[in-house]
């Protein structure tokens, strides 16, 4: 181990106490990776079902376990091949292994997982976008098809997916219906929503209108309770990824109505799309709170609130 290079990670299993900021081994570009120097780390459901164990199957268990999939930072050093970026550059990306290693100083992610950082928001900003932005945007251009004028519902659409669904979808040319407490009605609708539906005051599935598309981000509406609101040839997406979800994908993939599931894939290309998307004003991420990194267990308990407005996002600290 080399002393002095720190990261967030977690010895067991358990609540978010369990997180712990330390020393962890200075890692290694291989080739075709590229080492980072990390400046900010995004948060999102997906760590905290880790940390808890409830994807122990894809992490296997072994300790001690990183935290983090999102980050914006700076090239540190290059692995043998990668010809993409220089040192220095600034880049942002989401690890696709489960591994995870986001929230440290220094991480290592393969070339074709990250891009050149938008040049128009912060490093924190930055951290914000990659696996929410991704999600939404491969669900609604690969998954639901999404064309201009099509009638889309977003049923969770002030959460970290939500925000970048709503103005993928008005990018896309779509006709939103954004789902959301009634708190955050005017806030979404000005993120581009044509219309909002409470959920507090009436649910998804008593909608009045059908809808070619249904996006199911928050998990409230599944397929069977909003089947009949789908057109003749409407398409269904969830980010929920329980057994019934995952048949269901199976089952009804090439069928009229499909019910598909998300798994998001980090590709350099989209990434490029979102940082054109952010540096148009196209589109923007939204940052709850911010927290400095060795505080993240209380950033986990905060996003277990599932109150988050947008992202939260860890900050690394400097060091003295």
């Amino acid at each position: 181990m080399v002393p002095g290079v720190r990261a967030i990670r977690f010895h067991r299993y358990g609540p978010a106490d369990v997180l712990r900021w330390e020393e962890a081994p200075d890692p290694t570009p291989r080739r075709g990776e590229v080492r980072v120097r990390v400046r900010a780390a995004g948060l999102n459901p997906k760590d905290v079902l880790v940390r808890k164990g409830k994807l122990r199957l894809f992490t296997h268990g072994r300790f001690p376990q990183g935290s983090g999939y999102d980050l914006a930072g700076e090239v540190d050093a290059l692995g043998p091949g990668v010809r993409s970026l220089r040192l220095g550059e600034p880049v942002f990306a989401m690890i696709q292994s489960w591994r995870a290693g986001a929230c440290a100083e220094l991480a290592v992610v393969p070339e074709g997982q990250l891009a050149p950082k938008p040049s128009s928001i912060s490093m924190t900003e930055a951290a914000g976008v990659p696996l929410a932005a991704l999600t939404a945007l491969q669900a609604l251009r690969d998954l639901l098809r999404i064309r201009r004028g099509q009638r889309v519902a977003l049923n969770g659409a002030s959460g970290g997916v939500g925000v970048f669904a709503v103005q993928i979808a008005r990018i896309l040319g779509a006709d939103t219906t954004a789902v959301c407490s009634a708190r955050n009605a005017e806030w979404v609708r000005a993120l581009g929503a044509d219309r909002v539906l409470p959920y507090d005051e009436r649910p998804l599935a008593e909608a009045s209108e059908t809808f070619d598309a249904v996006f199911d981000i928050f998990g409230t509406a599944p397929h069977p309770r909003v089947k009949h609101l789908l057109t003749e040839r409407g398409r269904y997406v969830t980010t929920i990824p329980n057994a019934q979800n995952a048949a269901r994908d199976v089952l009804t993939r090439f069928t009229s109505r499909p019910a598909r599931l998300v798994v998001v894939r980090s590709r350099r290309r989209d990434l490029a799309q979102l940082a054109r998307w952010i540096d148009a004003g196209e589109l923007a991420p939204v940052i709850d709170r911010v927290w400095p990194m060795p505080e993240a267990a209380e950033a986990h308990r905060y996003l277990e609130t599932k109150r988050a407005k947008g992202k939260v996002v860890l900050e690394v600290p400097e060091r003295a």
